[in-house]
């Protein structure tokens, strides 16, 4: 429940206070005065869209505040967001500035504005004038009737809901794997062309730098023969010319003769005969390599045939063979799935028509959940008609099915269906005796609509656990014996929540607990409105002025104080709360 709307510089508003209560609560005031400007504020505190032009000439800014009363799912969200709740109350903030820019507010935490729609969702349900055009859209109607049958109906629903987002993803999916069958053909011979290729090849990893190597060496083969002689006759000479084995040997001799006369010499001598095996080691690896080296030039025909077959290899499909290996990984595992599309599209057909198959039970089910549910909204709204002085109307809810061949199929017909089910609900109306009911659209004038709108309202405040109900200028077009029963109804619905009600029928302000008047003054260059909650004479002087234009009208006094008082019976008739005290006077300024 909203306890207090604090509003500063929007449109004609300086700076108001207004505290709200239990029951209903009417605003009132002379034709622009302001008095929508509350339904602008609140919907800023809520979350609604922010305009700039709503920001009063001059200011910097609009702020608009709010406090709340708590539940523990307000609790929660504010502390989501890092808000406070302090002593049950939480306190919504928004703030717009004559830029553009917006700022928002829970329980003292700067939050994003979809945070305090969150809020609104929770909390209040707004009608204006636009609603009962919105009430005249097939999905509104869809939309009233579901939300009058509740949760069985909203969870076959979300049940219903989450197969037809099923069905159009494997529908989606199937249509691009029939439809790029000629391209997966075209990718698959390709894919097997390139894996045969290289399963003919067998590429091993480190291949290519060890043919490299080979290729090198028997390319330079006689090269490599030769010098490696040279460097063996060097080491070690097979005829009687000087080698580096000769002169070592003579530069060990030399030393060892002379070791025992001093250690460093032995300690030369020592290093010496090292190096003397070392090179009788080298001279023999040499050799070795000499005898070793062989001219193949049909080895090297074979290497170098590899290399240029690895060389193609790597010029399709990867840098190096490495590379090659993991083209050939993923291509194979791509050519699995392509080859098995017969397999996916056959499991695709297979999944859509098990989907298919739920969504028609579930759909049926809906259309049952929706036909009972019809049947008892038409009674309850035919009363509440009754009620709102519509003595001979008779309201009812009808549904349709559009047949489609390519629909879900239920009782042996194929039937259009989208993410709601197989049902268009139009809401009918007979406003008279006699009369055949007509779809609202055409058989409904604008304060019928004002009607059955509220009866509608009335009909789902036991479904709907929406604390707060604001109607704005709903009872447009109604006048005389139906506006007394407007205020009738909208009285017996603050019975069970709050009601915020902008009005221009002395009928319907007369059925307040609180009334709140907007008035409107000027210094000749600015016109600012403020708030006033009225006391009884108040009250009097306010219904007077929208009964006759005149606040000091003995007759039209009379006729207020008259009115008040048949308002004053007919709720206490009805069981409703005793007329409340009201409120201090909200501050302007």
């Amino acid at each position: 429940m909203i306890e207090e709307i604090r509003i500063s510089s929007l449109g004609v508003i300086d700076e108001s206070v207004l505290e709200l209560g239990e029951g209903l609560t009417v605003i009132t005031g002379e034709t622009g005065a302001g008095k929508t400007m509350l339904v602008t504020a609140l919907g800023l505190l809520l979350g609604g869209r922010s305009d700039t032009g709503a920001v009063r000439t001059g200011a910097r800014a609009a702020r608009v505040e709010g406090v709340v009363r708590a539940d523990a799912a307000l609790t929660a969200l504010a502390d989501e967001h890092g808000g406070e709740v302090e002593g049950g109350q939480l306190l919504l903030g928004r703030q717009v500035s004559a830029e553009g820019r917006s700022r928002a507010f829970l329980g003292g935490a700067s939050v994003p504005a979809s945070a305090l729609a969150r809020v609104g969702d929770a909390l209040v349900a707004v009608h204006g004038q636009s609603d009962q055009h919105r009430l005249l859209r097939p999905e509104a109607q869809r939309d009233a009737l579901d939300s009058y049958a509740g949760a069985p109906l909203q969870e076959v629903l979300a049940r219903y809901g989450a197969g037809f987002t099923r069905l159009r993803a494997v529908e989606a999916e199937l249509r691009e794997v029939l439809g790029s069958a000629r391209e997966r053909a075209r990718e698959a011979d390709l894919l097997r062309l390139g894996l045969e290729e290289i399963e003919a090849v067998d590429p091993q990893i480190g291949e290519e730098e060890a043919l490299a190597t080979e290729e090198s060496r028997l390319g330079f083969a006689d090269t490599l023969r030769t010098a490696a002689e040279a460097a063996r006759e060097a080491l070690s000479s097979d005829r009687d010319s000087p080698d580096a084995l000769g002169a070592i040997a003579a530069a060990r001799r030399a030393l060892e003769s002379v070791r025992e006369h001093d250690p460093e010499v032995a300690s030369l001598a020592d290093r010496v005969a090292e190096v003397s095996y070392l090179l009788a080691d080298v001279a023999a690896d040499v050799a070795s390599y000499s005898t070793g080296v062989e001219t193949d030039p049909a080895r090297l025909a074979g290497v170098s045939e590899r290399r240029a077959a690895l060389t193609a290899l790597t010029r399709k499909y990867g840098e190096t063979v490495e590379e090659v290996l993991e083209w050939s990984r993923v291509s194979a595992k791509r050519l699995f799935s392509l080859d098995g599309s017969e397999d996916r599209i056959a499991a695709l057909r297979a999944d859509r028509d098990q989907v298919r198959t739920a969504l028609a039970t579930d759909a049926a089910e809906l259309s049952r959940l929706r036909s009972e549910a019809g049947a008892r909204l038409s009674l309850v709204v035919t009363d509440e008609l009754h009620s709102l002085s519509m003595p001979h109307a008779r309201f009812d809810v009808h549904l349709a099915r559009v047949a489609d061949e390519s629909g879900l199929e239920l009782d042996g017909d194929r039937w259009h269906f989208t993410s709601k089910g197989v049902d268009d609900v139009e809401l009918l109306l007979a406003a008279n005796t006699g009369s055949e009911p007509r779809p609202l659209s055409k058989g409904a004038s604008g304060g019928e609509l004002s009607r059955v709108m509220l009866a509608i309202e009335v009909a789902l405040a036991d479904t709907r656990p929406v604390p707060t109900f604001v109607f704005d200028e709903v009872d447009a077009g109604v006048g005389g014996k139906a506006a007394v029963e407007i205020g009738r109804r909208l009285a017996a619905l603050a019975r069970s929540a709050q009601v915020l009600v902008v009005t221009h029928l002395p009928q319907v302000a007369a059925f307040a607990d609180r009334h709140v008047v907007v008035r409107k003054s000027s210094d000749g260059t600015v016109t600012t409105s403020g708030l006033d909650a009225l006391d009884d004479a108040g009250r009097v002087q306010e219904l007077s002025r929208m009964l006759a234009g005149m606040e000091e009208s003995d007759t039209a006094m009379a006729h207020a104080e008259e009115l008040l008082g048949m308002a004053q019976e007919s709720r206490q008739e009805a069981g409703g709360r005793p007329r409340m005290a009201p409120g201090r006077t909200t501050r302007a300024r």
